[in-house]
């Protein structure tokens, strides 16, 4: 059975422990903070590499997906994708609450709190990592679509940031979202991640009072299956790295931001993309 809840962040967990001489560890008297990842539907996708690492740092696990939506893209997800994904969470010793949820639904947000709440948690942690995305530009991209992009991207994004920021221990939190610089050809896509840039950086000013560190990161091309063997060839032409992203790669950056160590970054749109904006 937990005890109460400790809010703390692994990396701070262990620095009043050095502090004090005491060995860091989590008991069955002690909770692990949590984090809510969102867009977290396939297991080859960032949100879940993201959600990997933050496990093996220390974290408790909050997931969102939408099945509809990973089933409509042409990566597809596997019927025991999901359930592989929080078995290995689990194994690797963090609680997992999975919240399924539409984020195009204006309800959604508050939702997805309110479960967090009823399992006597509250996050310390949000990670954006969902997102609308259907390639169309200036001349064909219809009216629904667009304000699609932007419910997903960018509306959500904001009542997330908001919830989070209602129930966020006083210690304070982390935010971390993805976005993208891919406009050409993928207007709604682009447009909206434009708009959810703004939002959390806004974020790292007006919920200071609060404690809260945000950051933007832009992690580039990564392959995690929807690439056609054109774009990964093309994507390859423009790495001086060698080789495509990872989750990986942005789940280390995210575990560094989520750290001790990380704490004075605020306010920044990072990319990692290994050079390919270079």
């Amino acid at each position: 059975m937990r005890g109460k809840m400790c809010p703390l962040g692994p990396g701070l967990l262990s620095a009043i422990s050095k502090r004090s001489g005491a060995k860091a560890q989590y008991t069955s008297f002690m909770e692990k903070p949590l984090v809510l990842i969102t867009g977290v539907g396939r297991s080859a996708g960032i949100g879940a590499g993201i959600a990997r690492q933050l496990a093996s740092d220390g974290w408790d696990i909050a997931i969102n997906y939408w099945p509809s939506y990973d089933l409509k893209m042409s990566t597809g997800i596997l019927p025991s994708d999901l359930d592989d994904l929080i078995a290995e969470l689990s194994a690797a010793g963090a609680q997992v609450i999975a919240v399924p949820g539409d984020l195009a639904h204006v309800d959604t947000a508050k939702t997805i709190f309110d479960i967090i709440a009823k399992n006597k948690r509250a996050a310390s942690g949000l990670v954006l990592s969902h997102c609308e995305s259907v390639n169309s530009g200036i001349l064909d991209t219809s009216l629904e679509s667009f304000e699609q992009h932007f419910a997903v991207n960018a509306r959500a994004s904001w009542q997330l940031i908001r919830a989070f920021a209602l129930q966020v221990p006083s210690e304070g939190g982390r935010i971390v979202a993805l976005t993208s610089d891919s406009i050409i050809n993928n207007l709604p896509y682009g447009a909206s991640k434009a708009a959810l840039d703004r939002i959390v950086l806004t974020a790292s000013r007006e919920l200071a009072h609060l404690h809260i560190v945000s950051n933007v990161i832009n992690p580039g091309p990564i392959d995690t299956g929807w690439m056609s063997e054109a774009v990964r060839m093309a994507c390859l032409s423009r790495q001086p790295s060698g080789r495509l992203g990872t989750p990986a790669d942005t789940a280390n950056l995210v575990s560094f931001l989520f750290s001790n160590r990380g704490a004075w970054i605020n306010g920044q749109l990072l990319k990692s993309d290994g050079g390919f904006s270079s």
